[in-house]
């Protein structure tokens, strides 16, 4: 059967080959050989081809030598594996051609249906904001959707997709079918409408296989260890619906060299390699209400969906929805009510578990009304293991647990909380005590380990909830000025993030009161909470040890930890410095800081930042540099948070480095850097940190801090 697939998928290739070679000659006509190709947003070129061979094609040159020697390969007798990777190869040049062109260049393409809503290339920027997200379980795998399907049956395996966390990529008549089905989908969805031609499915498998790159420290070139890294690291799967012709059964056996099995709804025989996997690579479901279920069993999946019993889907897929106001059927806070929420710890006798109780008069009719209503949400939490600083960790969920909710919309937190139900929602049976079901049934699901009683009540009488609101803002209060204090020395311990080495099984992330982790996602509470919730998971204790130096944040213990649970890769790490034994990075990082010698600073770069910085590379090029879990002296991924903190580059400086930020993330940190600044002696130093407003390269940037006088110019050396 392998044999039979290769020579249909060899016969498809030749004739991809043709057409792409005939495209390529007509771009050439236009642009000339030395016209420069490259998809957005990826450091990686054609990252597949990249990836596997080890060659970054840069121009239509180029691609027209690589295609003549696969038509050479093609002449040649071919083991299975490699016809399967000569299609994925013209298929990835295709269909980004197609991708880069068609728009301006529609009439050298025959295919003329095209899908402009579709994603089409996915960028480096979305798989590393995806990364912690892909690592802690909240996106359990990735499936991807070919053919065509009847709309009705589409939206009920995707909603069977969403609930259960998967992140689902549709390609071919399915994906524009989907869009017009007007349904919520992107990435904050978890539903993704790549393209419309079947090889646009090579978009998804080099997006897996660049994961090796980014996250996995691999290098390109390394094929076997590349393809065993998707293999045992991307729990993906495929569901192929309709005919299968020649260009999906190409594909399928793609698919099979990374172990992604594909399951049909045509009867099709079972392909099972055990060299590549245990499991079939290729099986068949006809009852398509089964079919997901198939899939997740063929490729050995375990997942657990966390559903509370109200009348709406639920499930992270529906997080990032917005309800609007033409769509708002109710709506609590944002300045239009008073409204608050707040989490108390109690003793165990003072709390009745599982109690849902509204306190207000009229409260269904004031409901049933719609339009605005006052609402204070009190939750008190008892558990033997539960701690006065796990009531801010707690509190920041309510924010996920009401959001993942169909129809359902939060925004802020403590006292600024907003929140909407849709008319949509309303209409399926959601009523005020389903927001107290939801933070009961989730809290205790979420925090089972620390968690043994949780009681809600919700407020609804302006006169209650603005005297409540006063007394939970002086514990507000309360918190910040002790979690203020808290500092790296007052502290016997710090905590590890080993959540990404399911990725980058070289990286070892060290969390501190004054150093969060670098996705941005964990602070040192939120590690230490994550440790009592699951004593066996990612976030482990670090004892300190003996302090080897305190301005570059050196301790024995985090040495002998670092260097056990990278497997020896890393000898030790400076918590304060980017210049001596940085810490690692995976690739989930928020920012880049890069030192720039010719200013004697530092810059730094959001991700999702496409510009050129003052290093003359972007983020994407930067970030290819560093993740993986290698040490690079002079550049290193950080949470936001980590720029304000007082441990900044303490052994390089301080914050008094900085020369360069993007313009967005100094809005961002505004506020805070100012009082920072103020705390060093320099209340000014904001204004004088460049962006890309100014300038974007060295000379420019150089004479704009001579001319403001920036403290770096004066500092010592950086580089040493």
């Amino acid at each position: 059967m392998i044999e039979k697939l290769a020579e249909i998928t060899k016969k498809e290739t030749e004739n991809l080959l043709k057409k792409t070679e005939a495209l390529l000659d007509k771009l050439v006509t236009i642009k000339g050989e030395s016209f420069p190709i490259e998809p957005p947003d990826t450091a990686y070129g054609f990252p597949l081809i990249y990836a596997i061979e080890g060659i970054k094609l840069h121009n239509l040159g180029e691609l027209i030598d690589f295609c003549s020697r696969r038509e050479e390969k093609l002449s040649c007798p071919l083991e299975p594996i490699d016809i399967a990777l000569n299609y994925l190869y013209i298929a990835e040049i295709f269909a980004i051609l197609y991708f880069v062109f068609h728009e301006e260049f529609a009439e050298l393409f025959e295919e003329k249906m095209q899908c402009q809503k579709c994603f089409g290339f996915l960028g480096d920027t979305i798989q590393r904001t995806l990364g912690v997200q892909l690592v802690d379980g909240r996106i359990p795998a990735v499936a991807v959707l070919l053919g065509s399907l009847d709309i009705e049956k589409l939206i009920k395996i995707v909603k069977e997709l969403q609930e259960k966390k998967i992140l689902t990529f549709l390609v071919g008549s399915i994906a524009e079918e989907f869009i017009k089905t007007g349904e919520r989908y992107g990435f904050e969805a978890y539903v993704v409408p790549v393209g419309t031609k079947t090889e646009d499915a090579s978009f998804v498998i080099d997006w897996a296989v660049r994961a090796s790159l980014i996250f996995g420290g691999q290098s390109a070139g390394n094929k076997e260890e590349i393809i065993n890294y998707v293999r045992k690291r991307i729990n993906a799967f495929a569901l192929a619906f309709g005919k299968i012709d020649e260009k999906a059964v190409s594909m399928a056996l793609g698919a099979a060299i990374f172990a992604i099995p594909v399951v049909t709804d045509r009867d099709s025989p079972e392909i099972l390699i055990p060299s590549i996997a245990e499991y079939p690579l290729l099986s068949s479901e006809q009852d398509n209400s089964k079919i997901v279920k198939k899939a997740i069993e063929t490729r050995g999946l375990k997942i657990v969906v966390e559903k509370p019993p109200i009348p709406v889907a639920y499930g992270p897929a529906f997080e990032g929805e917005r309800v609007r106001k033409e769509d708002t059927f109710i709506e609590f806070g944002g300045q239009k009510t008073p409204a608050f929420e707040w989490v108390r710890m109690k003793d165990l006798k003072e709390v009745e578990d599982g109690r849902i109780e509204i306190i207000g008069s009229n409260v269904e009719e004031r409901y049933e009304q719609g339009g605005k209503m006052p609402l204070g949400i009190v939750i008190n939490i008892a558990g033997r293991k539960m701690q006065k600083d796990f009531e801010p960790v707690i509190e920041r969920q309510i924010h996920t647990f009401i959001n993942e909710a169909e129809g359902l919309w939060h925004i802020g937190q403590r006292d600024i909380n907003w929140i909407r139900i849709s008319k949509k929602a309303k209409e399926a049976g959601i009523k005020l005590q389903h927001i107290g079901i939801i933070l009961a049934n989730m809290i205790k699901a979420k925090f089972l380990s620390i968690v043994d009683k949780v009681e809600v009540f919700l407020y609804v009488e302006e006169k209650d909830v603005l005297t409540l609101r006063q007394e939970a803002r002086k514990e507000y209060k309360e918190r910040d000025l002790r979690l203020a204090n808290l500092t790296d020395e007052e502290v016997d311990k710090f905590y590890s993030c080993l959540l990404c080495q399911s990725f980058a099984p070289k990286h070892v992330c060290v969390i501190t009161p004054e150093r969060p982790g670098l996705c941005g996602a964990f602070t040192w509470l939120d590690a230490k909470a994550s440790y009592e919730i699951e004593p066996t998971g990612g976030n482990q204790p670090i004892e300190k040890g003996q302090l080897i130096n305190s301005i570059l944040g050196r301790y024995s213990g985090i040495d002998d930890y670092v260097k056990r649970h990278s497997g020896g890769e890393t000898e030790g790490v400076n918590l304060y410095s980017i210049m001596e034994n940085p810490m690692t990075s995976c690739g989930c990082f928020e920012c880049i800081v890069a030192v720039v010698p010719e200013a004697n600073g530092v810059m730094i770069v959001n991700r999702g930042y496409t510009g050129i910085t003052p290093v003359g590379m972007k983020f994407s090029t930067l970030a290819g540099m560093i993740g993986g879990g290698v040490q690079t002296p002079g550049f290193m991924g950080i949470g936001v948070n980590y720029i304000t903190s007082r441990k900044f580059l303490k052994g390089d400086g301080g914050i008094q480095r900085i020369v360069w930020m993007t313009k967005e993330l100094k809005e961002r940190v505004k506020d805070t850097f100012i009082k920072r600044a103020e705390e060093e002696g320099v209340p000014d130093l904001l204004n004088k940190i460049a962006d890309e407003t100014i300038c974007e390269d060295i000379e420019c940037l150089v004479e704009f801090l001579t001319n403001v006088n920036h403290p770096a110019l004066e500092m010592e050396p950086i580089i040493k």
